[in-house]
């Protein structure tokens, strides 16, 4: 099944993978403790603005994942204080779904003291708390959904793990923990 671009949150831990049909060549790369998504070198040119954004990103005394330019803005408004809930519903209903040609949502989640996991997309905002790891999707499993994804304290390998999972199209993915220090990897397919 292909659900497309997804994050798995909770408390201590999250992953997001990219999975994609239209622009398999990208990978992730670490710039200054913030991960990217870009394209490879091989890549064909496209002026996609939604192939290249920030997928991980520390803010305040959290860090955020998701699919696309929001990122910065939740990390943005977790540097000036806001509450974690706060800053996904705001940045989310800011920028909506993407206005692409299939409508594509933008899921993204927070890990700090307090874990959520949100989405935007044509029909509704949902950001919810999370005490368990939650995923959810741009695509099919676009509302937040228990799932059994054991994670350890490398970030690599939950990256590795994110990518192993079992839906089509898997690119790239990038793991982050948080306990006293955020810690991130990447897995790109190699």
């Amino acid at each position: 099944m292909y659900i497309g671009r997804f994050v798995i949150v909770s408390p201590d831990f999250g992953a997001y993978r990219v999975s994609s049909r239209s622009f398999p060549n990208r990978r992730i790369r670490e710039r200054d403790g913030t991960l990217t998504v870009g394209p490879t070198p091989d890549a064909p040119a496209n002026d996609n603005p939604y192939v290249s954004y920030n997928c991980v990103r520390e803010g305040g005394d959290a860090v955020v994942l998701g699919n696309g330019s929001h990122v910065d803005p939740i990390a943005e408004k977790l540097d000036l204080g806001y509450p974690a809930r706060d800053a996904l519903a705001t940045a989310l209903l800011s920028l909506d779904y993407e206005k692409d040609d299939y409508d594509t949502p933008r899921v993204a989640g927070v890990i700090g003291e307090e874990a959520y996991v949100g989405i935007v997309r044509r029909d509704a905002l949902v950001v919810e708390a999370v005490d368990e790891p939650t995923l959810v999707a741009t695509y099919e499993e676009d509302d937040p959904t228990p799932i059994d994804f054991e994670a350890d304290a490398d970030p690599a390998a939950i990256a590795r793990r994110a990518y192993d999972l079992d839906y089509e199209h898997a690119v790239c993915a990038a793991g982050v923990t948080r306990d006293d220090d955020v810690a991130v990897g990447v897995y790109n397919g190699e």
